[in-house]
């Protein structure tokens, strides 16, 4: 497990700690201090933690969990998690998420520290049974771009298409328009089509699949001037909206 030395922020400082960081599951223990495994899942990616606004969202399972929750002192309580309702024929997936929905309300205690010695923040929890898991953070686009970013909707072609990139020869690129929802959820185009310099962090792109994406954009201007030879802005795949498979 990764070294760590623990540090007591007040609850403003810890929820700003929290709300800044994505944290993914590295190590787990049972009351006995031995390795809990039925934390993860073979071949998949480790649980994710995010926080906001109050919120807990738990990503990396069929569905997306989501809680309420609040830190006092060095107490943690998080409410009885909600999800949305995809079914998951991955076996075990399924399983994963309904002991992950009830190990939650369990949290009792948390502790945020630094690893040792690449100085990325730690996350300990703590829950009733004895248990605990050990999280590592990793910054959030909005804490890398320094904004909290711009919601867009994309709807992405089935094909990419032939682009220039100044480092890559024979380059291919997403072709890509705007899309936004009116007060009843109806969709309507706002934009031509075009391509998309730059891709779209989180988005693996399948070709014959057509997809619309809610997109976080951040400028990538630092101190008012834009990059020389970069687009203008980063985007980031917040989730897939719709899929389908075009003929």
């Amino acid at each position: 497990m990764t070294a760590c030395s623990a540090t007591p922020p007040g609850a403003d400082d810890a929820v700003g700690v929290l709300e800044a960081h994505h944290w993914q599951l590295i190590a787990a223990f049972d009351a006995d201090g031995q390795p809990a495994r039925q934390w993860r899942q073979p071949n998949r990616p480790a649980l994710q933690l995010d926080f906001q606004e109050q919120r807990l969202a738990v990503r990396n399972l069929c569905n997306v969990l989501g809680a309420a929750y609040r830190v006092e002192g060095a107490a943690m309580k998080v409410e009885a998690p909600v999800s949305t309702k995809k079914a998951c024929a991955e076996p075990g997936l399924m399983a994963l998420e309904q002991r992950v929905a009830a190990q939650l309300p369990r949290a009792r205690g948390y502790t945020l520290g630094t690893a040792q010695p690449t100085g990325k923040p730690t996350l300990a929890l703590a829950f009733a049974d004895g248990s605990r898991w050990q999280l590592l953070g990793q910054p959030t686009p909005a804490t890398r771009h320094g904004s909290a970013g711009e919601q867009v909707f994309f709807e992405v072609a089935p094909q990419q298409v032939s682009c220039n990139h100044p480092l890559m020869r024979d380059a291919m690129c997403l072709r890509v328009r705007e899309l936004r929802y009116d007060a009843g959820g109806r969709q309507q185009v706002v934009g031509d089509w075009r391509i998309l310099q730059g891709g779209i962090e989180g988005y693996r792109h399948e070709a014959g699949i057509r997809n619309v994406l809610r997109v976080k954009r951040y400028s990538t201007a630092r101190n008012g001037q834009l990059p020389a030879d970069a687009p203008s802005h980063a985007l980031v795949l917040d989730m897939v909206v719709e899929s389908e498979r075009v003929r």
